[in-house]
């Protein structure tokens, strides 16, 4: 079989601008991060969903890191996850020196079950990072009520989950952070790339150390102080002109783009004809995700497999 003749895992979405907006950036002479293109994705994304800050950063797992360093997560420290997720959620607690502890998912939605997560908190427990599979959630209110009666923190691993809600509210809203992903596999993307966003303001001046290496070049570069240095730790977690440029030509089109996969999602969904040996998760059946993924459950695991 030749390997055009395979079904692609997935087709990168192209808009009409990429090229245009990367000719800018290549006339600019300004390529690397913090740039004009930078910015105009961070306020869109501040726009969408209502967020004191978004950083854009290389990658989701860049802002899962971030999020990690920014809540002071030490060693011993046990941060509750689903164990249905990528590595990156719990890479960014074990380079920490923390413990990740897994929890099974809802078979209704594939994300988090939060009575598991309550039976999992321990006096070691700091946090939880649900994930938003697909682009739906666990029940957030009944998480951020069990967080808050142990005075936990909840990060939202949203790399799936862009222009999506629960509630009303956008997704990537309801923890004191959240990450989004970029990649080349998801909605939009800019090959490799993610954001940040910080839902509470006491936050944003740190995390805009740690973005760049550890320094308060943001401050100098705001006229805040004449010259700048190294004052945290931190790492170079800053995308490229290039790849911001990319990036905006799609954002600029979020809404269409999660449409048109939504009415594809439906077709498919319909053209199977599902029932009997397969079925989609109930809650997939309705309008609130972005048509990421499209998930099936077998009926039993020799047929799944």
């Amino acid at each position: 079989m030749k390997l055009d003749e395979f079904i692609r895992f997935n087709i990168p979405y192209r808009s009409n601008k990429e090229s245009q907006y990367l000719e800018k950036v290549l006339n600019s002479g300004k390529l690397a991060g913090r740039g004009a293109f930078t910015s105009a994705c961070e306020n869109a994304l501040e726009s969408i969903l209502t967020a004191e800050r978004v950083l854009l950063t290389h990658s989701c797992t860049a802002a899962l890191e971030m999020s990690a360093m920014l809540l002071n997560v030490e060693p011993g420290d046990e941060v509750i996850m689903p164990s249905f997720t990528f590595v990156s959620t719990a890479n960014a607690v074990v380079l920490r020196g923390g413990v990740p502890v897994f929890v099974d998912i809802s078979p209704e939605n594939l994300c988090i079950d939060v009575n598991q997560v309550a039976a999992a908190i321990t006096s070691r427990t700091v946090g939880i990072i649900p994930v938003h599979y697909g682009g739906l959630s666990c029940d957030l209110l009944a998480l951020k009520v069990l967080a808050r009666e142990h005075n936990l923190w909840i990060v939202e691993d949203a790399a799936q989950a862009i222009g999506c809600y629960y509630q009303n509210q956008p997704l990537g809203t309801f923890g004191v952070t959240s990450t989004l992903s970029f990649h080349e596999t998801k909605n939009i993307s800019c090959g490799e790339g993610g954001a940040l966003v910080i839902n509470d303001a006491s936050l944003i001046e740190r995390a805009e150390i740690l973005l760049d290496k550890g320094t308060d070049r943001s401050k100098f570069f705001k006229g805040v102080v004449d010259k700048y240095t190294w004052v945290d730790m931190g790492s170079s977690f800053l995308p490229s002109e290039l790849n911001a440029a990319v990036l905006l030509s799609q954002l600029e089109e979020l809404v269409s783009i999660n449409a048109d996969r939504m009415k594809k999602w439906k077709i498919l969904r319909d053209g199977l004809e599902l029932g009997g040996s397969f079925r989609v998760p109930s809650s997939f059946n309705n309008d609130s995700h972005n048509a990421h993924v499209f998930p099936l459950i077998a009926t039993d695991t020799s047929l799944r497999d």
